[in-house]
């Protein structure tokens, strides 16, 4: 039975390949492989803002192991609660401007543990969730035994209709997304908590692909709504009336911009002590060691002060998607960080991989079924902040020559079979489910860039943001000078 299921993927061409990838934390974005002398650049990490090897956070982790050892010594509920982890949630509660938080092993697990543990806790429950939402919310969904409805992704229309369908006395949960980690869409949030309370729903809400590197202080793009506001407001003050203070529920990871590894929920007191005196996913699993918790809490603090990771992120990120625009590579448009790179069936996204590695020194993982639809494979690419100038130019211009020998349809061979995921398609049409402000390109706009730019540029005294500045933002500066 085993080598039958094995046969189906890689009959299919959807059996996962693993590279042997080592980061390395003097040199990053750069690794080497299997052998250490091979060194290649990283550009598909999730480590988005390279927070894992950020000397504040390091000193921080090496601090606490040496006075609290490598472990945590059980669970939450058995030696495993230290003055780390509450600090650690606090920071959280803080950064959300929520009453409480709590932290789990994992976003998967926290995700999963509390729509399971919220929604079979709710008579009659139903559910509510994007298409295109996570596997772990998916998981939490089915774990919950609640009714479940699947609307089309970012469609309001067709939410509104499904949520029609019950009397507002029935309880309801939204699960959506900020930013959606494949495609790079945004969900459509203020949108979607106007339904919630028009129909009598309780938002969940998932920033694991945004917090740390959208708003003001890192809390995610519901913060990002609100920039202004959020910059104006003391920290953890709760803002009435914004995006952020309208979602219930809000889930997020500690493994991807912070940089470590872990996950957390910040809603109400009494929800999340519900949940932490519920869960099993909570109960009944070894607490996050102490110098994981202490990493987590100096990133925290660091990114919530700091605008230069992200100024530099969304720099890279617009000069990139300019570049391979110009190239005639295929974007999936988006208004984030993430650059998918659309190339159609498994066997060539694959080729394509696995040819920037062997031949360029590149590495870009391919994304295949079924974390994306079958024909929409595609290579998911994600600048960082310690990308440079040099290292963008070799990516495009291996890009370029992997379609090339490849023979890979470019943008403009998908305008001609009319379009996929956004790419050839009417611009106006694929408006309606990359979210974000109706006619606004980019989640980061024009203004809030060069405020970033400015604030560090006089936080550190004048001296210039490094790696360069592209071209492009360095004219969006002068001009607005």
């Amino acid at each position: 039975m085993y080598q039958e299921k094995l046969a189906k993927k890689h009959e299919d061409k959807s059996y996962r390949y693993f590279n042997n990838v080592n980061r390395l934390a003097a040199r990053f974005p750069q690794a080497h492989t299997a052998k250490a002398s091979n060194i290649v650049t990283v550009w598909c990490s999730n480590d988005y803002l390279g927070q894992s090897k950020n000397p504040v956070v390091v000193n921080a982790m090496k601090t606490a192991l040496d006075t609290y050892g490598a472990g945590a010594g059980g669970t939450r509920n058995i030696a495993g609660n230290s003055a780390l982890h509450l600090r650690l949630e606090a920071e959280l509660a803080t950064l959300h401007r929520k009453e409480a938080a709590l932290v789990f092993s994992s976003c998967f697990v926290a995700n999963d543990a509390t729509l399971s543990t919220l929604c079979s806790s709710l008579p009659g429950c139903v559910i509510f969730s994007d298409k295109m939402n996570h596997a772990s919310m998916i998981q939490g969904i089915r774990h919950s035994g609640a009714r479940k409805h699947v609307f089309d992704h970012n469609d309001l229309e067709h939410l509104e209709q499904q949520l029609a369908q019950y009397p507002r006395s029935t309880p309801k949960l939204i699960a959506f997304e900020s930013v959606y980690s494949m495609s790079g869409t945004v969900g459509r949030i203020p949108e979607i908590c106007a339904l919630a309370r028009k129909y009598g729903a309780i938002t969940f809400l998932d920033e694991v692909h945004a917090v740390g590197m959208y708003g003001p202080h890192g809390a995610g793009v519901a913060e990002h709504y609100d920039y202004e506001a959020s910059l104006r407001a003391p920290v953890g003050q709760r803002i009435s009336g914004s995006v952020l203070d309208q979602v219930d529920i809000i889930t997020g990871t500690l493994g991807k911009a912070f940089g470590i590894v872990g996950g957390y929920i910040a809603a109400s007191s009494s929800l999340v002590d519900m949940i932490r005196s519920y869960a099993p996913g909570f109960i009944f699993t070894t607490s996050l060691p102490p110098p994981i918790a202490a990493g987590a809490v100096a990133s925290i603090q660091y990114l919530s002060a700091s605008q230069r990771e992200r100024y530099l992120q969304q720099t890279h990120v617009r000069q990139l998607k300019d570049d391979l625009e110009s190239a005639g590579v295929p974007v999936v448009p988006n208004p984030s960080h993430i650059v998918p790179v659309l190339v159609g069936d498994a066997e060539s996204a694959k080729a394509a991989s696995d040819m920037l590695l062997a031949k360029h020194n590149i590495y870009v993982q391919s994304i295949n079924y079924p974390t994306v639809p079958v024909g929409e494979e595609r290579l998911r690419i994600t600048p960082g902040p310690g990308h440079d100038n040099y290292m963008r130019a070799r990516l495009v211009s291996a890009l370029d020559s992997v379609w090339s020998t490849l023979g890979l349809r470019r943008t403009v061979d998908w305008e001609r079979l009319g379009g996929r995921c956004g790419v050839g398609e009417d611009r106006a049409n694929s408006e309606l489910h990359v979210g974000w402000k109706r006619g606004v390109e980019n989640v980061w706009e024009d203004a809030q860039l060069k405020q970033a730019h400015d604030f560090e540029r006089a936080r550190k005294g004048g001296v210039p943001i490094t790696p360069a500045i592209p071209e492009t933002v360095q004219q969006i500066i002068s001009a607005m000078a």
